[in-house]
């Protein structure tokens, strides 16, 4: 059984995160080795209004983002595509996603990363 509260998870606040724009507040919901070797991120993303988290690769992983609150336009690859509260992405093993905050809340979101092979 596990029982954390948000005082004592992990926050980071992670300027430019992947290349992108603004402040971006990471906060660590599972550890790695709370994963089991399947994943490597279980976390709640706070993006402000006008950041974004960069274009970034993924390889041997596959990301999740389930969008709480917020609106926003996310990037799979060359693609862009409007996001809201209540969806969802995923972005395959070898391809690459970003995402802007273009509203103006801050755009909150899970995001879970899971290993595509055995683990790592």
């Amino acid at each position: 059984m596990l029982l954390r509260h948000r005082e004592d998870m992990k926050t980071y606040l992670m300027e430019n995160m992947r290349g992108g724009q603004g402040t971006v507040e990471v906060v660590h919901l599972l550890n790695p080795e709370e994963m089991l070797g399947k994943g490597r991120l279980f976390a709640e993303n706070i993006v402000p209004p006008g950041a974004s988290i960069g274009l970034h690769p993924h390889s041997g992983d596959i990301e999740a983002y389930y969008f709480l609150e917020g609106s926003g336009m996310y990037q799979n690859n060359e693609e862009f595509y409007p996001v809201k509260a209540g969806d969802l992405t995923v972005v395959d093993d070898q391809n690459q996603h970003g995402i802007t905050n273009t509203g103006d809340i801050p755009l909150r979101f899970i995001a879970l990363i899971l290993y595509t092979g055995e683990g790592k």
